[in-house]
């Protein structure tokens, strides 16, 4: 190669290729298809990669997020690259070839121990847009496909009034809850009904860390007039995880300008975060009390039948033959968040179509080791009794009663069945957990539930079922 910047030949190309596939499996398609799809390899030169985007915005938050890693994958195909430089390059428009760079043309030198840049959400790309501002969404976060529950029921209808709604039903509209609840979804769900009722609105959509860094850069180069318009031109203002601008006074500030300019002029304000306004530390009291002018709605954690629906819902879009058993003991063993609950699915999933082995309990608990690893709590005789009480659908009650109809009977059996396999509890004390039963009828419901899961391979599943759930 000569000093001087020259096109890339076919080998390059196929280089670039390999890196663009790496890029695409470290951080994921959305992220892939936001930000780094539109990367084109424009040039190279001594020792430098030339890689050209359409816009300045995309340029800096590639810089800032990406472009350490995109160094080091080039360099792991060609030695000869140790840094990477992003120009803008607007589409269908030719880029400057040999002799000087052109003019926004930003070098950055990235050495050999810099640390890959973190996978990052990607926020909105508000920058150059014709008619109006406009958000990359995430297609697979619509009203269609939330799946809705007592925890979330609030959120999701509170949500719908404000898509729906030509008026500001309410100002703002603040979301909150824990990680991997929904929040996001439901923010990305607003943008698309907005969107498809009226497509000339104009909505930004974008992380409260997206909106301090966009401040930041406007007092760096003194265009804090154009982002002043930029924020106050638009129909639906919506900022996700506002709790990351706590502590930041003058990111507060202008934020507290900016949504009692939007407030003024009857546009939409909407707001998640992971507490309520009130609990959000480090925010300014005036600014609190604005972010609960409106309707606050919380996103609870996830009970059972919400967490069964979502796993229902999503093993239908992978195509995953019914297999109610696995779905039931993840939502029984996986109460973390949302997220987790989908992604043990797809590793499942996953691995069922690589290596061939079909979908059950046994490759489900081998497949999902890490989060289902049994912590070393002891299992108590009450909570055997509640979760078998609740599996049968039977009242916790009967399992003290002295009811023998079977349908009340066989779970209350099965119940001693347990404590007897995970407690160290002895005959004679289950049987007074039991209504104050002898040890002798303990006796008989171990033997009877033993001959039964031998002789009924769905009623042995629905034991080992609760029996994996309860040994977390």
């Amino acid at each position: 190669m000569t000093g001087l910047w020259a096109r890339p030949d076919g080998a390059l190309a196929e280089q670039w290729a390999r890196v663009r596939a790496k890029l695409r499996t470290e951080f994921g398609d959305a992220a892939f298809n936001s930000w780094l799809k539109p990367l084109t390899l424009a040039e190279v030169s001594d020792g430098r990669i030339r890689v050209a985007v359409p816009t300045r915005f995309m340029r800096d938050w590639i810089e800032t997020n990406y472009a350490a890693r995109l160094a080091e994958l080039w360099r792991d195909e060609n030695s000869d690259f140790g840094s990477v430089e992003v120009i803008v390059a607007p589409a269908r428009t030719s880029i400057h070839q040999a002799g000087s760079p052109p003019p926004q043309a930003r070098q950055i030198e990235v050495e050999a121990e810099a640390t890959p840049a973190p996978a990052v959400q990607a926020p909105v790309e508000a920058i150059d847009a014709p008619s109006g501002l406009t958000s990359v969404l995430d297609p697979r976060f619509t009203f269609e496909n939330f799946i809705v529950g007592r925890p979330n029921e609030l959120a999701h209808a509170a949500a719908r009034r404000v898509a729906e709604s030509s008026e500001v039903p309410f100002n703002p509209l603040f979301l909150y809850g824990g990680v991997g609840l929904g929040k996001t979804h439901l923010m990305h769900a607003i943008a698309w009904h907005i969107y498809r009722r009226n497509p000339d609105r104009r909505v930004m959509y974008l992380s409260a860390e997206q909106f301090m860094y966009q401040f930041i850069r406007a007092l760096r180069f003194k265009t804090t007039m154009d982002f002043k318009e930029q924020f106050r031109s638009v129909d639906v203002l919506m900022i996700d995880d506002i709790q990351f601008i706590a502590g930041k006074d003058s990111t507060q500030e202008e934020f507290f300008h900016t949504f009692n300019a939007l407030v003024d002029q009857s546009c939409q304000i909407i707001i998640s975060a992971d507490k309520s306004p009130n609990d959000l530390e480090g925010m300014e009291e005036r600014l609190r009390s604005r972010l609960g002018w409106g309707l606050v709605a919380d996103i609870h954690p996830t009970d059972y039948e919400l967490r069964l629906g979502i796993l229902q819902a999503k093993a239908e879009q992978l195509g995953l033959d019914s297999q109610p058993k696995v779905l039931e003991f993840l939502a029984h063993r996986i109460t973390s968040n949302v997220r987790e609950l989908e992604g043990a699915l797809n590793r499942i999933v996953a691995h069922s179509s690589l290596v061939g082995r079909a979908v059950n309990l046994d490759t489900t608990q081998e497949v999902l080791q890490d989060l289902l690893r049994a912590n070393d709590r002891k299992v108590t005789i009450e909570e055997i009794q509640k979760k078998v009480a609740e599996h049968f659908n039977i009242r916790f009650a009967d399992m003290h009663s002295a009811r023998r109809a079977r349908a009340v009977a066989r779970p209350r059996q099965v119940a001693m069945y347990l404590s007897k396999q995970l407690t160290s509890r002895s005959l004679p004390e289950i049987g007074r957990k039991f209504g104050g039963r002898d040890h002798t009828t303990v006796m008989h419901a171990v033997r009877k539930i033993d001959e039964l899961r031998a002789t009924d391979s769905s009623f042995n599943e629905d034991v080992e079922l609760l029996k994996r759930m309860l040994e977390t």
